[in-house]
């Protein structure tokens, strides 16, 4: 839990409100953390509702003046090509500020980064292609549509991936000419005020880019429930998206929520084991297993379960555990010490459901004690209405779940609130296309987890969001239809 303080502490970081570096309106700062040794980083302004109003309206007057707006599109984005670079060129110093505040491995931070560089590189390349159409009416008329920016977007940024999902819809707001209020979790806003810092020269005007720091229940609910904001995005669990869902309800504001998730591995008796298992490790020990695209379950056929189980805990024992930043180091800390025993906890009730442990189960001890850490762990015999097969846990924690036939499997698959991302493992083509036509989820990868691009579409079913990020497709939501008939006369 972040804590206020008094504002004289030494290293005091600022946020970025209507072109200016600034303290919160009260003057309050909060702590944040380095969860690897519980240290403070810095402070950061805790702003308040008063900020929130200073960052609306210095968004509304930049959309108002046209100067974003109505910029020549291919100079947006070589503006956004700018900041691709900058965000290149500081990706190492970046990463290790990611890595100290998230607790994550520099390794991943450092990917993250550049994959972040590439997104704005991406949707710069959208900056002169927003077109609209013509479309054929009867008599003698002209008519045809307008695609317009959305407005002042507001984003609610998650701890787990702090600059990496920030840039993913910044860049297609800014894209679409549209002006951003970003806020980044209070656990981790290093990252993000340190990237302004970087694309500071890039050349946006005032007020089209604004990084607010503060609670995130009073500033996310201001934000959400704000009359002068014409767009949400969110990237957080399935109870904070229900709420941004309802405030935003209150003036009819459009949201895109990508939510919780519990994908799934389904693993067929014919698949390459060894490449799987590595990459079964790589989709739910990365980040410490702290990402909504998690592969938490293990769906593996019986025949192939015990050697499957076996080569994945060969792999992961070659995983050290330890401080980010160290050498070596392929798992980090969790975020904070709460969040961790969150995880434990569930843990804890879904092995009483009769669960058997494998490996791992605890924290690590000795020098490890002061961190969040977690030991990667692995829970077999799970059944499909065990708390471990249905709950999103967040932490580097796999269930494995075995079948015998196929319907089974896909049974199995689907046997959730959830719907991200879910993965595919088999040599015969037909059952892996009929498998990812009938898997009840945004996202399917076959024979490789996970994975993403820039330019493929982002997207959860049922309780894991609405809407889109990354793609074509996310430049939808930045921009709204008009139609304009003309009686040629």
């Amino acid at each position: 839990m972040a804590m206020v303080v008094a504002s004289n502490m030494s290293d005091d970081r600022m946020m970025w409100l209507d072109g200016e570096w600034c303290s919160a309106a009260s003057g309050e700062v909060t702590e944040v953390c380095n969860p690897a040794d519980s240290s403070v980083l810095c402070t950061v302004p805790r702003a308040d509702e008063v900020d929130v109003q200073r960052a609306v309206n210095a968004s509304q007057q930049a959309l108002a003046s046209k100067e974003w707006a109505l910029m020549d599109p291919a100079q947006r984005g070589r503006i956004l090509q700018k900041m691709a670079a900058a965000t290149y060129a500081a990706s190492k110093d970046l990463a290790k500020l990611e890595s100290q505040n998230n607790g994550k491995t520099f390794r991943e931070a450092l990917g993250e980064i550049r994959f972040a560089g590439w997104t704005l590189e991406y949707f710069a390349g959208w900056s002169d292609k927003i077109e609209g159409q013509t479309v054929p009416v009867p008599g003698n008329r002209l008519n045809y549509t307008l695609r317009q920016p959305l407005g002042v977007t507001a984003h609610i940024i998650p701890w787990n991936f702090p600059l990496q999902l920030a840039i993913r819809s910044i860049a297609p707001a800014l894209a679409a000419g549209c002006t951003v209020i970003a806020k980044p979790a209070s656990l981790t806003p290093i990252s993000l005020l340190a990237w302004c810092e970087v694309i500071e020269e890039c050349g946006l005007p005032n007020g089209v880019l604004q990084v607010i720091t503060g609670p995130g229940g009073k500033i996310g609910d201001a934000l959400a429930g704000s009359a002068g904001v014409d767009g949400i995005v969110l990237t957080g669990g399935v109870p904070t998206g229900k709420a941004v869902m309802q405030k935003a309800a209150e003036n009819l504001t459009p949201v895109t929520l990508e939510l919780g998730g519990k994908g799934c591995n389904v693993v067929f008796s014919d698949a390459n084991l060894k490449y799987c298992a590595k990459a079964i490790c790589f989709g739910i020990f990365m980040n410490a297993g702290q990402m909504c695209w998690a592969g938490s379950r293990l769906v593996v056929h019986e025949d192939v379960a015990d050697e499957l189980i076996q080569l994945i805990v060969d792999e992961v024992s070659k995983w050290p555990v330890g401080p980010g930043l160290s050498e070596g180091v392929r798992i980090g800390s969790l975020v904070s010490k709460s969040h961790r025993q969150s995880v434990l906890d569930l843990l804890e009730k879904g092995l009483a459901e009769g669960g058997e442990l494998v490996t791992g189960g605890g924290s690590p001890d000795g020098e490890l004690e002061a961190g969040a850490f977690m030991e990667p762990t692995i829970v077999k015999g799970v059944g499909m209405n065990d708390i471990l097969f249905k709950e999103e846990l967040f932490g580097p924690v796999l269930s494995v779940t075995t079948f015998t036939e196929d319907k089974e499997a896909l049974e199995l698959a689907n046997a959730t609130d959830f719907g991200l991302l879910n993965g595919i493992w088999t040599q015969n083509l037909g059952r892996a296309h009929k498998m990812a036509r009938d898997i009840k989820s945004g996202m399917v990868s076959i024979n490789e987890y996970p994975i993403t691009f820039p330019q493929t579409a982002f997207t959860g079913w049922k309780a894991s969001g609405i809407g889109v990020e990354q793609s074509a497709e996310a430049m939808n939501f930045y921009t709204r239809i008009k139609n304009v008939n003309v009686n040629l006369g």
